[in-house]
């Protein structure tokens, strides 16, 4: 049986590859994205004003980024937000009602670890599991403030910040004393942490770590980048090379003996090569005489 004209059909999925191609072929293909946390924030400002509820943008934003890409979540935190602060969306408020951990947490702990201050990031730490927030949500939030603090190092990626105003100027003045090594060294190390968090027996001393190893990382990144020049060299005591003195071996002596007659004897010529033990030869050659002359 034929639908009536006015009937439309609406098949709505996320997985499009599975449909076949005869039903394809006679639909209308709509692709639905994620909404941006921007466009999404100007929603909600857009309703704001319209309703007469006063608001600051970081907290539309928040509102936004909690939504996760979902706008009918975000009316609905909004419209809670509306009554529990009396028409008057804040940024303290939003951050207190939803349970999210302040961005200020972030930047001051990021200060106390380019400074190296162990201590004072465990105190940090410490006020923040006060206020009841768990430290996985504590140490992907950090992972989250290094990524954005990476992307906010070239002008080219600032537009992935998916955060107000303001925060981006705070982003944008952070980035400024921190490195790219630093940085990404600092992500792997909140990621790692991340992925030991739920397996490990001491959740605390987990994260504990993971703040003492980013508060000694600019040490170590300095170390390794001075120069070879600067280093402290030991002095090697280098063994005298061992030379074995040639032995000398003398050359084979040839001698050449020739006796030529006289009127009174024998004349005796010696010939050597080597004047080595000349003297022996010449002891030689006298008894030889003597034996001459008595024959």
């Amino acid at each position: 049986e034929e639908p009536p004209p006015y009937a439309i059909f609406i098949l709505a999925t996320t997985e499009k590859h599975k449909i076949i191609p005869t039903i394809l072929s006679r639909c209308q293909i709509f692709d639905f994205n994620r909404i941006k946390v921007e466009d999404m924030a100007q929603h909600l400002a857009a309703i704001a004003q319209k309703e007469g509820i006063a608001f600051e943008p970081e907290g539309l934003h928040i509102i936004a980024q909690k939504a996760d890409g979902g706008l009918r979540d975000a009316l609905s935190m909004f419209d809670q937000l509306a009554s529990f602060s009396n028409r008057n969306i804040s940024y303290k408020a939003v951050i207190e009602n939803l349970n999210i951990l302040d961005y200020d947490y972030y930047f001051q702990l990021t200060e106390a670890l380019l400074a190296q201050q162990a201590a004072k990031s465990l105190l940090i730490f410490d006020e923040i599991l006060n206020k009841g927030f768990d430290g996985n949500h504590f140490i992907i939030g950090l992972a989250s403030h290094f990524r954005n603090l990476l992307v906010a190092q070239d002008p080219s990626t600032t537009q992935l910040l998916e955060v107000s105003e303001s925060i981006r100027t705070k982003y944008l003045a952070q980035t400024q004393q921190t490195t790219a090594s630093f940085l990404v060294s600092a992500l792997s190390i909140a990621n790692q942490c991340d992925l030991n968090y739920r397996s490990s027996k001491n959740q605390r001393s987990q994260v504990e770590l993971a703040l003492i190893k980013l508060a000694h990382l600019p040490s170590v990144l300095n170390l390794s980048s001075l120069p070879e020049t600067e280093e402290v060299k030991k002095k090697r005591v280098e063994p005298a090379p061992v030379t074995e003195s040639p032995v000398s071996i003398p050359e084979k002596q040839e001698i050449v003996v020739e006796a030529t007659p006289i009127d009174q004897g024998l004349a005796i010529t010696v010939v050597a090569n080597d004047s080595t033990g000349l003297l022996g030869i010449i002891a030689g050659v006298l008894s030889l005489q003597r034996l001459l002359v008595r024959s």
